[in-house]
């Protein structure tokens, strides 16, 4: 029983039961939220100094983002939450772990974010093999509840593919691990212009949220050939996200008022990781997340060439630095990484259709 589901029997509104209306409702009360919240959020954090420490490798024109508030995930995070619980059914236990996902994952990026903060050092936040320690711990939980509690299938599927190729049994656990972690760093990697990381995101959720009504509602996923699930009410949490970022752009897109921090960008990564075990779309994810992967591959190629070649493959690392360096005007990079996110994901909606 929801807030939703309480008014339905009261006011005898049938209409509230469908995971559409209430994904519909999560997605605007998040972004009211986020719009009512955020900019409370700016002039406090402007009053407190918890702004955005610059690394000091990072180009030239990032040097005037140095007083832009940060920690901005903490309030699209916590809008998501709330507008999540008012519109989800709490017997789904499958939208209690998405909200399990989130709010370990926020904890983390809060930490870390606080740190750079307090010492007002980009590199000074937590250690790395503690924050990689905290993610693995956290992942642990969450793909732990999901094996133990939902008794969820570890079977894996391919794009293109109606069967599952293989059963990974108990190992199942190490794979999604990896991609909750892998997903959340990769997300990480690409917030580093104004607006980069928080449209690809939208797109995505969109693609999941998409996939995840049709993998829980049992005439559609028999149509197309996927795998019924009971996932839908995820859809929901994830249409909440939506809206509360959509609500962030508003104060993140170029130039930005306030960025989402590792408190945002550790979160949203791992959630997309979670929306892609449980909707079985763990490949599919490489190309609904494709601009996290470009970014993540040209920092992997750019340390592992200088480490065995002493040389560079990029001006500098992620890619979007590279284009900075290259004279790119800021939105331009932005914009055209926006295409790329959205084309990727056109092709990955069109992919379940051909089975």
């Amino acid at each position: 029983m929801t807030l939703l589901y309480w008014l339905s029997e009261i006011l005898d509104i049938n209409l509230l039961g469908y995971i559409t209306i209430r994904a519909g409702i999560s997605f605007f009360l998040a972004l009211f939220f986020t719009l009512f919240l955020m900019p409370r959020f700016i002039k406090w954090a402007q009053k407190t100094s918890s702004v955005q420490p610059i690394n000091e490798w990072a180009p030239d024109r990032h040097k005037d983002k140095a007083k832009t508030p940060t920690m901005g995930g903490i309030v699209f995070i916590f809008s998501t939450i709330l507008a999540s619980l008012i519109s989800i059914k709490f017997s789904n236990i499958y939208a209690l772990g998405s909200i399990l996902t989130l709010g370990l994952f926020t904890i983390i990026g809060f930490q870390d974010d606080y740190a750079k903060i307090k010492k007002n050092a980009n590199l000074a936040g937590l250690k790395a093999r503690t924050k990689l320690l905290l993610q693995i711990i956290s992942a642990l939980i969450i793909t732990t509840f999901l094996y133990q509690l939902t008794g969820f299938s570890t079977e894996l599927y391919l794009p293109f593919m109606k069967n599952p190729i293989l059963d990974m049994g108990v190992y199942a656990i190490f794979f999604w691990v990896t991609v909750i972690i892998a997903t959340s760093n990769a997300v990480n990697l690409t917030d580093g212009l104004d607006g980069l990381a928080t449209v690809p995101s939208i797109v995505a959720l969109t693609s999941f949220s998409i996939i995840i009504y049709i993998t829980g509602h049992a005439t559609i996923s028999a149509y197309l050939l996927m795998p019924n699930i009971n996932i839908g009410e995820v859809a929901i949490v994830s249409s909440a996200l939506i809206g509360a970022l959509t609500g962030f752009l508003w104060y993140n897109c170029h130039p930005a008022e306030v960025f989402m921090g590792d408190s945002g960008s550790l979160t949203v990564g791992a959630f997309l990781g979670y929306l892609a075990i449980i909707s079985k779309s763990e490949i599919l994810l490489l190309l609904i997340g494709s601009i996290f992967v470009i970014e993540t591959l040209s920092v992997i190629l750019q340390v592992g060439s200088y480490k065995f070649r002493k040389k560079r493959v990029f001006l500098m690392a992620p890619i979007h630095h590279h284009f900075e360096m290259k004279k790119w005007a800021e939105n331009k990079i932005i914009v055209r990484f926006w295409i790329i996110a959205i084309i990727s994901n056109i092709i990955a909606l069109i992919s379940l259709k051909i089975r």
